[in-house]
């Protein structure tokens, strides 16, 4: 969870200085270069977090080979991932910064910002997948310690690249990837200390199943972060024209919807870190029949997610002036709108505990259909065409409400799928246990696995 909300705050310390060393345009020109981090990061869950879906899935089972296999096959995907998204983005830069809603008022800082960034991209890239390997490996603070190294180095360099040598956009990009450095160093050092196993070239070997079997267990992470985009992208532009149309003016929507999106960045961090700290426990009982421990796992992260759900939604409703004067100190307009976009965009968030745990949970236990149908719903089957229809008749507004409407709605499919999957998860346990009730009363020399006894007649004390 730290090592996921370290993530996110690399982005949130840029905004905070570039907020009071350059100013709101310099934090809107951030946020049309943020959906490129995010594809990014899609692409490095995709690959990191289906690996230790995997990871955890054959460890249950006991076949240690091809947990190598996978995360060999992952640390090569996940490279050549990298090295291809930013040949990309280097190439196209220019138009995927107009693509994504630049101005021409915030278009120089994005090129300034965001050329940097992209050169960065692959070591925080390999790094964020390996270190979804390295916690089910059992070494959780050794990839916290990865990500709090790159996020120390950014906030040390943000003050002094920013505000005292006064290098603006450019130097938070600068210091940015010095601590995404920093952290790929640390992750890419522990690959050869696996605790679980030891690679060797022929793991690193490309297997088309082992990677069919990782990206699909990846695909929800990947849909949760890529949808992300699609709804920063999309919401730029809509904000851009209708903001146009208002009081507002274009920018000052685009920077405060892109500081609303960023705090709560940290939040679903948060979740999402509980989620997936719950997953190798999940999918290591699922594995191994322990039909009882997955459901205790589950509850555990949906409650522990709701508390941090529900502490967000009060300082969101009620202290939202506080969030938004940590970057910079700006006019009476932009800090109305900021405020609004918190109240109203984030009005449900309490529902996105459940929804988030709900997702990982299918993940975890090798039905990432199940999970994606999840993640889907609240970021593209709902949230989009509301945030296209509500503002034809509410104005920019209209792009604010569509968040509660999503959250709501994607809440009741994501219970209704849940509660499906609890009952037959009961079902299974009891036609287990009446079996091993049935083994329990009968003559055990019948049966020669004396394991399968013992097995049954524990369930059943």
């Amino acid at each position: 969870m730290i090592s996921l909300v370290v993530n996110a705050l690399y982005n949130i310390v840029d905004q905070i200085f570039i907020g009071w060393g350059v100013g709101y345009l310099g934090n809107g020109a951030t946020n049309v270069v943020f959906p490129i981090t995010i594809i990014a990061l899609a692409l490095a869950v995709l690959v990191g977090d289906g690996a230790a879906a995997f990871f955890s899935l054959k460890l249950g089972e006991g076949d240690k080979e091809s947990v190598r296999k996978g995360v060999g096959n992952a640390i090569v995907m996940v490279t050549v991932a990298g090295i291809l998204v930013m040949a990309v983005l280097l190439a196209l830069f220019n138009p995927i910064l107009k693509l994504f809603g630049a101005t021409d008022a915030l278009l120089p800082y994005a090129q300034d910002y965001g050329w940097i960034i992209a050169i960065g991209l692959p070591f925080t890239m390999i790094s964020m997948a390996i270190n979804a390997m390295i916690r089910v490996d059992g070494s959780p603070k050794y990839a916290m310690f990865s990500m709090v190294l790159g996020a120390v180095i950014n906030i040390a360099f943000d003050a002094l690249f920013i505000l005292v040598f006064k290098w603006g956009v450019t130097g938070a990009a600068i210091e940015t990837v010095m601590g995404q450095v920093a952290s790929f160093i640390v992750s890419l050092v522990y690959v050869f200390r696996f605790k679980t196993i030891k690679l060797g070239k022929e793991d690193f070997k490309l297997n088309g199943k082992i990677c069919g079997n990782i990206l699909s267990l990846g695909v929800s992470s990947f849909i949760t972060q890529i949808a992300i985009t699609i709804v920063m992208v999309l919401f730029n532009n809509l904000l851009k024209n209708y903001g146009a149309q208002s009081q507002y003016g274009a920018e000052i929507p685009i920077t405060a919807m892109g500081i609303v999106m960023k705090v709560n960045q940290i939040m679903l961090s948060i979740l999402v870190g509980i989620a997936i700290g719950a997953q190798p426990v999940i999918g290591y009982n699922y594995g191994c029949k322990n039909k009882a421990r997955v459901k205790k796992a589950f509850f555990i992260a949906i409650g522990a997610a709701e508390v941090v759900a529900i502490i967000a939604f009060f300082i969101f409703q009620f202290a939202p002036m506080a969030l938004v004067s940590l970057f910079g100190a700006e006019e009476g307009l932009y800090n109305e709108f900021a405020v609004k976009c918190f109240r109203i965009f984030l009005m449900l968030c309490p529902l996105n505990g459940f929804q988030t745990v709900a997702a990982i949970y299918f993940q975890a236990v090798g039905k990432p259909v199940k999970s994606a149908v999840i993640t889907l719903s609240r970021q593209i089957v709902f949230l989009i065409p509301f945030a296209v229809i509500l503002p034809i008749y509410m104005g920019v507004e209209g792009v604010l409400w569509s968040g509660p409407v999503a959250d709501g709605l994607a809440f009741v499919l994501s219970l209704s799928m849940i509660l499906y999957e609890i009952a037959k998860l009961k079902h299974n346990e009891k036609l287990h246990l009446n079996e091993c009730a049935a083994v329990n009363t009968s003559d055990s020399k019948t049966y020669a696995d004396e394991n399968v006894n013992k097995d049954c007649e524990d369930k059943v004390e």
